[in-house]
């Protein structure tokens, strides 16, 4: 087979212009839609950005905070010898009850060790960790590893071979069974529980096994997989620094992002892509391996080279290698081989040449399936069971921050804003300013229209803001401007006249400027709740919510120094709290939603992944405190009991309010500016 391969890559600007930028944001976003490299100047802006993607990816899975880990309860057995290596059946429980299992091959006649440990990935093919094929063969490659004097540890996705659910059944298809877990039921979207999060959390749970194994070398860990467990590969490296060494195969591209529901989890791509998350690692190690029959098909001019400008930021080029092999999509000797010449240089120091494959033969299935019969341990918790256990676990890590004191407050805001940030899919801190584009008479009102940034993106919210020649004339002073928020924009405002109306008028009155979105919020997707449009695009709430905080930012100048409050009224209502710490007060109708109803969370207008583990609607509001804060039309099952102890522990139980009646618009622009 034909090889390509670059040693010190360059970037090429002319590559990405030639593909264009990415689509307006309003455009449905897919797992192939094209992607380009974001332009970073410097190894600080890269990090920054790096940490970035981490938290999404953490957020992501439901990983954030970072779980407790139980313990592994791991059992190693039925060794067999073989020239050069052995191998050993293993399992362990990832979560309670939830059995990760494997194959462990290990050098022989290479001393005691410590040795390097390679934990090995699997993709999509039929067989999962026993595909042996001339397209991928699992055992060939960890039986190579382990003659080349390291550890091997090849463990399954879900679904697949030994890591099932004893309520699945075992004719099925493992690709079927795999992509069962969590798929029924977009309720567990509203807790981050997804199958790739589990499979993340698998990986990470692998990672701990290696590292518990007494012949292991903690500093010398690495991952590889291809397709899916390419996805795997890069996955971990991004977010979890033991690892050494990375190499993700035929999967970093910047078109295909991933076909299953393992390598998807709402939010994960929605600003970053494979390219990003795959060049967090630098500038540790990494080799990607691509063809030219598959989506990595651009390697040598696309993406190889834009990791290339990451790792010269951290004066480290040659920790960076991509090639490309002239074949389909595979994981085949060559692949493998350059793998193994690239391991062998970084946990082996050896010299830098080509490493042969030794030739090799697959154990009979029996000798490594660890459940040959299909029993699992009596213990094993079925999905449903493993659902409930994490969504229990999200709110048993609620309660555990729920702030009480000043001091129980900033730590569950150094969880919540990270979370928020991530979860509603934000640029945080936010900014920019409105540009006033003309002016104009609409009966005793001045109409100023203007414009500002979406947050993160390079359209633009088109703006009124209504104020009086008087308010005008007192300019200089600082005055409150009013961001009226309503899923319908300007239609509840203003008249048939074009002239201000309700709560609009009432506020003018009163001496404020009032502001307000020219157009209605975006229609929700009629697709999205599914893991396949959350992944790559925001829900109508999250676009409210970030275009809330957009305005609320650009009309800062607008105050002269004095306060935006936020005003949301219908459904808007509730992206108002959640957009709360842009404002610096805010009064909100809270439609009586209860927060604790995840059927009503369901609604268009209100579905946003993750949005339980950010303390529902409470969660932003006090990001906020203690700014004030009126709710109304609050439904008793409103869960407002953080809350109140944040405003308790502020000492600003004054400047909180709550009331089970929707209040009047006059009451409304009382409470808003105390006048």
């Amino acid at each position: 087979m034909r090889y390509i391969s670059r040693m010190v890559p360059v970037f090429f600007l002319a590559a990405a212009a030639a593909l264009g930028a990415e689509p307006p944001d309003a455009a449905v976003k897919t797992t192939d839609t094209a992607r380009v490299f974001p332009e970073i100047a410097t190894r600080q802006q890269w990090q920054e950005r790096s940490r970035d993607i981490r938290e999404q990816i953490l957020v992501s899975g439901g990983l954030w905070p970072m779980p407790k880990k139980t313990p592994l309860h791991a059992v190693v057995s039925g060794k067999v010898l073989r020239d050069g290596y052995s191998v050993e059946k293993v399992y362990f429980q990832s979560w309670p009850g939830f059995y990760v299992a494997g194959n462990l091959y290990r050098p022989l006649g290479k001393g005691a060790g410590p040795f390097p440990a390679i934990l090995n990935a699997h993709g999509h093919w039929d067989h999962g960790r026993l595909e042996d094929t001339d397209v991928c063969s699992n055992p060939g490659r960890c039986i190579n590893f382990a003659k080349q004097g390291m550890i091997a540890f090849a463990y399954d996705m879900v679904g697949y071979n030994d890591t099932q659910f004893p309520d699945v059944p075992r004719e099925e298809h493992f690709y079927k069974s795999h992509r069962g877990f969590a798929s029924g039921d977009p309720s567990t979207q509203l807790w981050s529980v997804t199958l790739m999060g589990l499979q993340t959390w698998d990986s990470i749970r692998a990672l701990d096994f290696l590292e518990s194994l007494p012949d292991a070398d903690k500093k010398r860990i690495a991952c590889t997989g291809a397709s899916g467990g390419g996805t795997q590969t890069f996955m971990l490296g991004a977010i979890d620094g033991r690892l050494a060494a990375q190499a993700p195969v035929v999967m970093v591209s910047h078109t295909m992002q991933g076909g299953c529901s393992c390598e998807n989890m709402p939010g994960l791509r929605v600003k970053y892509s494979n390219m990003e998350i795959a060049a967090a690692a630098a500038p540790r190690p990494q080799i990607l391996v691509s063809d030219t029959g598959d989506w990595t098909k651009t390697t040598m001019t696309m993406e190889g080279p834009a990791l290339g400008r990451i790792y010269r930021l951290f004066n480290a080029p040659a920790n960076l290698r991509y090639v490309r092999f002239d074949c389909g999509h595979n994981y085949n000797q060559s692949s493998r081989q350059a793998v193994y010449q690239w391991f062998d240089r970084w946990l082996l120091e050896q010299d830098d040449q080509p490493v042969a494959e030794q030739p090799f033969q697959k154990e009979p299935d029996t000798n490594l399936l660890v459940f040959p019969n299909g029993k699992l341990p009596p213990d094993a918790i079925s999905q449903d069971g493993l659902i409930k256990y994490l969504i229990q676990m999200h709110r048993d890590e609620l309660d555990a921050i729920s702030p009480s004191s000043p001091s129980s407050l900033a730590a569950y805001r150094r969880v919540i804003e990270p979370a928020w940030k991530q979860t509603l899919e934000i640029e945080w801190p936010a900014s920019g300013s409105a540009r006033r584009q003309s002016e104009s008479r609409k009966g005793d009102y001045i109409l100023t229209e203007a414009d500002v940034a979406r947050e993160g993106g390079d359209e633009k919210i088109k703006l009124l803001c209504f104020s009086t020649a008087k308010s005008r004339a007192a300019a200089a002073r600082k005055r409150d401007v009013i961001v009226l928020a309503d899923p319908d924009g300007k239609t509840p405002f203003i008249d048939d006249a074009g002239q201000p109306a309700g709560l609009a008028r009432l506020f003018i009155e009163r001496g404020c400027e009032v502001v307000m979105a020219a157009d209605a919020a975006r229609p929700a997707n009629s697709n999205q709740t599914s893991i396949f449009f959350t992944t790559y695009n925001r829900t109508r709430l999250q676009e409210g919510v970030r275009d809330l905080i957009s305005i609320c930012q650009g009309v800062r100048g607008m105050a002269g120094g004095g306060r935006v409050v936020l005003c949301g009224c219908g459904r808007a209502g509730l992206w108002s709290l959640l957009a709360a710490p842009a404002a610096d007060a805010v009064i909100a109708d809270c439609g009586q939603v209860s927060g604790y109803d995840d059927e009503a969370l369901l609604e268009p207008d209100l579905f946003c992944p993750g949005l339980r583990n950010i303390d529902t609607f409470s969660g932003g509001a006090i990001l906020a405190a203690p700014h004030p804060l009126v709710l109304h039309n609050v439904a008793q099952s409103f869960p407002a009991s953080n809350l109140r102890a944040s405003y308790r522990a502020l000492r600003a139980e004054r400047n909180l309010r709550l009331e089970t009646h929707r209040l009047k618009d006059e009451e409304i622009v009382t409470a808003a500016i105390g006048r």
